[in-house]
């Protein structure tokens, strides 16, 4: 669930894998790897997603 709410917002944001992954100063494959699901996301890369997305980090974990 965590993902897919990531894909959502990135993609409101109108910002491809590679550009979110820039803009979070991770690596594209995690971040397809988180959206897919197939990641234990650490606690202060989910604060760099929910920074680079704009949102409160509970934000991410609801919708």
């Amino acid at each position: 669930m965590f993902g897919k709410r990531v894909r959502h917002l990135r993609n409101e944001l109108g910002v491809s894998q590679e550009e979110f992954a820039s803009m979070c100063h991770l690596d594209r494959t995690y971040i397809s790897s988180i959206e897919r699901g197939k990641r234990n996301v650490a606690l202060v890369n989910i604060e760099k997603i929910a920074n680079a997305l704009g949102v409160d980090i509970a934000d991410l974990f609801t919708g």
